[in-house]
């Protein structure tokens, strides 16, 4: 009977996402509130889902937006990019040593924070042959972190005046996984969102080179690399939108559906958070995470307020 009334219950949000206009941060509380009430019948498809919603939704998004716009904002945030992503595995590998943080567990941490979330700890994983537990704590880190995002990135980004541009910016290199980073973006305007996506895209190209760093710290071969080929559809739609291949009225309706399914994403993220995962991580790994998530978080801040 329980188990029932969790199934009914489970698709009132969802039918609501799809027919009203529920916000990013809204459809995350939901999901965190109905995790919390009832046993998740639909769990692990619910983490297939994310892995595939994701991923279309924001090729979707893609159907928004225009070559000459998505180079000049890549370039833009190039240096950022790089620099944050060499300072935080440096940090995250010093952490990880000074607090004596299993090595694989700090990695897939400092892997997450520095470059896309689950994406980057679901690539890096297989490569330094990380255990189950391993993968199971730094995910759920990191989805805590990123639920924290949502609704703080948006708070000072009011306070603090940050331009659409600027906030967006900062989302994407702040902010770990690429739902909370396009969900925290999305209210904030069409330019960040615009902004955020492209340059959080181009960030999780460097999954490759880390991947390839992560083969030599921890001395593997003949791992396989997994490159995000969802990408190479992203950068397809730009062109398609640019060249107006596809009538415009069509590509906002693509848009439209594609922010709807990604609101509905941010909501299956909420009800897979388990509670009990997350207390069982112990102080250390939270500790290193959230040390890495604050430095990139002020550095980030700092160079965009005071380069823009």
């Amino acid at each position: 009977m329980k188990s029932s009334v969790a199934k009914i219950i489970f698709l009132v949000p969802i039918i609501s996402i799809l027919f009203f206009p529920i916000s990013s941060s809204l459809a995350l509380i939901l999901g965190f509130v109905y995790a919390l009430l009832f046993k998740h019948p639909f769990k692990q498809s619910c983490h297939k889902a994310i892995h595939h919603f994701l991923k279309i939704s924001v090729i979707g998004l893609g159907f928004g937006m225009f070559i000459k716009e998505t180079i000049t904002t890549s370039k833009q945030g190039f240096s950022l990019t790089f620099f944050s992503i060499i300072l935080t595995v440096s940090l995250g590998l010093l952490l990880t040593k000074l607090f004596k943080l299993d090595k694989k567990l700090g990695h897939l941490i400092t892997s997450g924070t520095s470059v896309c979330g689950g994406s980057a700890i679901a690539a890096i994983s297989p490569v330094i042959k990380a255990n189950n537990n391993a993968i199971s704590v730094a995910l759920g880190i990191v989805f805590l972190l990123n639920s924290i995002a949502l609704f703080v990135f948006p708070a000072i980004g009011h306070w603090k005046h940050l331009t659409q541009e600027q906030f967006g910016l900062w989302c994407a290199i702040a902010i770990h996984d690429t739902s909370s980073v396009v969900g925290a973006a999305l209210g904030y305007g069409e330019e960040a969102l615009r902004v955020a996506t492209t340059v959080k895209l181009s960030r999780t190209l460097w999954i490759i080179p880390l991947s390839v760093l992560s083969m030599i710290i921890f001395k593997t071969e003949g791992e396989k690399i997994k490159i995000p080929y969802f990408i190479l559809l992203f950068i397809l739609a730009i062109f398609i939108n640019s060249y107006h291949i596809i009538p415009t009225s069509i590509t906002n309706e693509i848009v439209f559906y594609a922010k709807k399914l990604l609101v509905l994403t941010l909501f299956l993220v909420g009800s897979t958070i388990s509670i009990n995962d997350l207390k069982s991580t112990g102080i250390k790994p939270m500790f290193v995470a959230i040390s890495l998530w604050i430095f990139i978080s002020l550095f980030s801040y700092l160079y965009i307020t005071y380069n823009m």
